[in-house]
């Protein structure tokens, strides 16, 4: 999927997107940096971080009740300028995601840096942990080599998939971390594909 993104209109009829932190790094993050079976940018969409405000991802983020998804190039940059402000840290601590990778957590502030006015808006930024980017980076490695594959391979742990949301507007900030003691649907769904390097539907 291009840059100019997606909506929720990629999920089937009846699905609500609602993944929890290890969901997003395990199942999309991983899965796209290694070009594994199943691949999610056919869900969840690639977006340039500074082409948009947070309240212009609507039509461009795949978006889940009050959440707004997609992948994004990782960067170094402290703040990430946007044309009417900036992303940059809100001062709470990284978090682990189990074992799988890292939350780190922006705020958005309007106007210009270093002086803008914070927002309401929150980003997550989830990046995979570094034995799993070597071990995505063999995955691809060994798959048939071609000039998009190759690319993807250099760009093995240079991606982030981010979840954006207004805080206090029906989004609740813990609401995915939750330890879940059973396999989600998404869990089961996602794990039927190791076995298969191409997943197709049956012709009427």
């Amino acid at each position: 999927m291009g840059e100019e993104g997606g909506s929720s209109s990629t999920l089937p009829p009846g699905f609500r997107f609602f993944p929890s932190d290890e969901e997003l790094v395990r199942h999309f993050l991983r899965r796209k940096t290694a070009m594994l079976p199943g691949q999610p940018d056919v869900i969840i969409p690639t977006l340039d971080l500074c082409r948009f405000d947070p309240w212009d991802l609507h039509r461009k983020a795949l978006q889940g009740g009050n959440y707004w998804y997609f992948f994004a190039h990782r960067t170094k940059n402290i703040i990430r300028s946007t044309p009417n402000g900036y992303w940059s840290n809100s001062g709470i601590a990284d978090k682990a995601v189990t074992d799988v990778g890292t939350r780190s957590a922006l705020a958005f502030f309007s106007g210009i840096a270093p002086k803008g006015r914070k927002t309401n808006w929150v980003m997550h930024e989830y990046r995979l942990a570094k034995r799993l980017v070597i071990s995505s980076s063999s995955s691809a490695s060994g798959r048939k080599p071609s000039s998009k594959k190759s690319h993807g391979r250099a760009d093995a742990g240079k991606w982030v998939v981010c979840r954006v949301f207004e805080a206090g507007c029906g989004s609740q900030e813990g609401g995915h971390d939750e330890d879940a003691m059973e396999l989600s649907t998404m869990d089961e769904m996602f794990l039927s594909f190791e076995d298969y390097e191409e997943v197709s539907l049956p012709v009427n």
